[in-house]
């Protein structure tokens, strides 16, 4: 584990190369497993206050589920979650484009309709977050769906936690950011990387 502040990251951040490739994946990850994307407590808030902005940008089928279901639910681990289309496979907030899965939170964002981008859970995927009493845990969760990422990521030599710049830093700052970058060099040093 390497420790920056309060937070322990996984060395497979360093070890692993990583970059997001929709062409192949199709944005599997956003219609594929037994639950929504986990959200933060004060992510249930934010989708109350942006939901009529976002709702244009929504698939009928995604509109339905949250009518029925509400914006967010909790799942059988007691997490929070958004909800999934007929309680299994795509996301409530999945819309498709050329037949790649995206999200119409953040299509809304890129349109200047919300100053949301999306949930912070899903901005950082591959990383999933564990809070302890005392410290935060960043693990890297592997996925079957992300070979495409995996492979894509080694051809460009991008460590994941470098891919997952953006959202570290919307998480935890940029000043936490470079901290992680400076240990990041460090660990190459003392791995002959």
């Amino acid at each position: 584990m390497i420790i920056s502040g309060e937070i322990l990251l996984s060395d497979e951040l360093f070890e692993n190369k990583f970059v997001c490739d929709l062409g192949s994946c199709k944005g599997a990850c956003c219609v594929a497993g037994d639950s929504g994307a986990p959200l933060e407590p004060e992510e249930t808030m934010i989708l109350e206050e942006i939901f009529e902005q976002v709702k244009p940008y929504m698939n009928e089928e995604g509109i339905k589920t949250i009518e029925k279901r509400g914006l967010w639910e909790t799942d059988e681990d007691g997490d929070l979650v958004t909800p999934l289309v007929g309680g299994v496979g795509a996301c409530a907030f999945v819309i498709y484009e050329n037949g790649i899965a995206k999200c119409s939170i953040e299509k809304a964002y890129l349109e200047g309709k919300v100053s949301f981008k999306k949930p912070i859970s899903c901005h950082l995927y591959p990383i999933r977050v564990s809070k302890q009493p005392y410290y935060t845990m960043l693990n890297y969760h592997r996925w079957g769906l992300c070979k495409p990422a995996i492979k894509n990521g080694k051809a460009l030599g991008v460590p994941a936690f470098r891919f997952l710049k953006e959202p570290l830093e919307r998480k935890f700052g940029k000043e936490w950011y470079e901290g992680v970058e400076e240990i990041y060099e460090e660990w190459k040093k003392e791995n002959g990387k």
